[in-house]
């Protein structure tokens, strides 16, 4: 018997494997949406490599949110030894030799990795290093920080893009990616944030124990660049925020280098009735409680990317996302507390939402391109594409 269309045979009734690679709760609450278009799919057979802060009990042991969420096929791989201290190099090498065991046993079609963490880019070297496609998405975007190196060294180890909008894919392609490889499909998350499913605030309250209304989201991390400024910078932004009076839901940082800085700044607040702290919270949660919140406040990307989607004021501080979205809810500001409760004393009071990320439609798009039997003939040598002289004399024009 021939294998469908545009697949394989040499795996499972002739299916295309596809293996997922995620180590935050962020990444993948974005994933989640195309995990579930190829689980959903007699087309294809799917596995989930989870890794990294879904391992360590303090950030709340999410790998049983991906189990909670349906999906099977899960391997479970530590990354960190467990202690507050991550060294990044060290987090890469021992990812790098977990996936590469892992896919000498599930030898996959299509490796699909997520943004900027060094979780994704030891996929992408595995990936590329064994002639595995590689699906970067969310690739092309500013970053700040390390996270921006890593975000394009993905990218050039990648194959095949999917990104959130043209800015992103003109970054590509300016980079030397062909434009055949970079498909728009809009940032996945914004598929939940959509949806009318999302759980209800009363219920999101009950479940993390949150007492009080109003309320503002506090999410701040290390910025690896600049650690030898964290702790001082970390006792300035606390300082801003306690003198803004308001309450606080308190979500703790990643789990990059000078995360135990951040962590310790924290517990000042530990036992003081205006701040509810959180090690980590179901998605579909976070993002109920980020619609309904007066503002969000740090550094995280969710600031500048999700909130936005809601029209939910921003207090973005510091370096961190610098440069990466500009949107009137949007107040940039930078370490100091003066800076910071001014901003929390002047929210703007109209609440103004964009989809410059997506419309919701990520899934859809992202099971066309898969779907298609040209998607699977993509060359796994890669080699850079200049641009052609017209497209550098508009560049020109424009610098």
């Amino acid at each position: 018997m021939s294998a469908p269309l545009g697949l394989t045979t040499g795996t499972e009734a002739g299916k295309r494997r596809i293996l997922f690679l995620t180590g935050t709760r962020a990444d993948f609450g974005k994933l989640k949406p195309l995990i579930q278009q190829v689980a959903g799919s007699e087309r294809f057979e799917y596995r989930i490599f989870a890794t990294g802060m879904h391992m360590l009990a303090r950030y709340g042991s999410t790998i049983l949110e991906i189990e909670k969420a349906g999906f099977g096929n899960i391997y479970p791989f530590i990354n960190h030894d467990g202690t507050r201290t991550s060294h990044m190099d060290v987090t890469l090498a021992t990812s790098i030799l977990g996936l590469s065991h892992y896919v000498r046993e599930f030898p996959p079609d299509l490796l699909v990795v997520h943004g900027d963490r060094v979780e994704t880019l030891a996929g992408a070297i595995v990936g590329s290093l064994n002639n595995i496609l590689v699906a970067h998405v969310e690739g092309g975007e500013l970053s700040g920080t390390v996270d921006e190196l890593i975000r394009h060294a993905v990218s050039k180890l990648s194959h095949l893009h999917f990104v959130s909008n043209d800015e992103a894919r003109c970054r590509l392609v300016q980079m030397g990616e062909t434009e055949e490889s970079v498909f728009v499909i809009g940032s996945p998350d914004i598929d939940v944030m959509l949806s009318p499913t999302l759980p209800p605030l009363d219920v999101v309250k009950s479940y993390y124990e949150i007492p009080f209304e109003p309320y503002s989201v506090f999410l701040y991390h290390p910025v690896t660049t600049e650690l030898t400024h964290l702790a001082a910078r970390v006792e300035a932004v606390l300082d801003g925020v306690e003198r803004s009076g308001r309450h606080f839901v308190v979500i703790y940082p990643n789990n990059d280098a000078g995360s135990e800085v951040v962590l310790a700044g924290l517990e000042r607040w530990r036992g003081d009735s205006r701040f509810r702290m959180i090690p980590s919270m179901r998605f579909e949660y976070f993002l109920t409680l980020l619609k309904h919140a007066d503002a969000i406040v740090g550094n995280s990307s969710a600031g500048v990317r999700e909130a936005p989607v809601y029209g939910v004021p921003t207090v973005n501080i510091g370096t961190r996302q610098r440069r990466r979205f500009s949107w009137p809810t949007i107040a940039d500001v930078p370490e100091e507390a003066a800076a910071i409760e001014h901003a929390l004393r002047a929210l703007p009071g109209e609440r103004t939402a964009t989809l410059h990320f997506g419309t919701g439609r990520s899934a859809e798009l992202f099971a066309q391109a898969i779907w298609s039997p040209a998607f699977w003939e993509t060359p796994r040598q890669k080699q850079f594409q200049d641009l052609s002289v017209a497209a550098w004399s508009g560049v020109l024009r424009r610098s």
